[in-house]
């Protein structure tokens, strides 16, 4: 007896979380001792937190909170809730507001910065793309390895990456560039005081 195929077989598709069932998971422990963020509705384990990476996130966000005082939240590593599939947890978002002013988490940051050494790839594309597609204006990348940081601005949509979305404009700063905020334009951090 033979079988014969009368339809096109399709392929296996992973399951998408909502952000009820990634928060309904997160209260039943299904994370615990486990640093995850859903992106793009799939559940992503996040990079480790070696010393170096550390560091430099925690300089950054003393950059930052220099630079932003009163009226703005630095957050580090804080959930952004950006659409209704994403709940990435970034290194550092700045956020326009009091602590007090969110009864939820922001929906929105004028500045998201990411620190990385081994996720790279990630930050550049999948990263990049879902916050160009959040209209997010300003995002950094402080890149541990090579010793820069990339400044990547100006979201639109773009229909031939899978995502849809990138940044049109990429700027590289080396450890002896001063950089901008485009919320603080007149505001200068020396790109060597983010980095360990």
């Amino acid at each position: 007896m033979t079988l014969i195929e009368t339809e096109p077989l399709e392929s296996p598709k992973p399951h998408r979380f909502t952000r009820d069932e990634y928060y309904r998971l997160a209260d039943m422990g299904m994370f615990q001792d486990q640093r995850v963020e859903r992106i793009f509705g799939e559940i992503v384990d996040m990079a480790p937190q070696n010393n170096p990476r550390y560091l430099s996130i925690s300089l950054a966000a003393k950059e930052l909170e220099r630079v932003f005082s009163h009226g703005y939240w630095i957050r580090p590593q804080g959930p952004l809730s950006l659409g209704d599939d994403s709940d990435p947890e970034p290194d550092i978002a700045v956020v326009k507001g009091a602590m007090r002013d969110f009864k939820d988490h922001p929906t929105t940051a004028l500045l998201v910065v990411e620190v990385s050494d081994s996720t790279l790839r990630f930050d550049r594309t999948i990263k990049a793309a879902l916050y160009a597609k959040q209209g997010i204006a300003d995002y950094w990348l402080i890149n541990i390895n090579g010793k820069n940081l990339e400044v990547r601005r100006n979201p639109i949509q773009d229909s031939t990456l899978p995502t849809g979305w990138k940044y049109a404009t990429l700027l590289v700063f080396d450890v002896t560039d001063d950089v901008a905020p485009l919320a603080r334009p007149e505001a200068k951090i020396r790109v060597a005081s983010m980095l360990p």
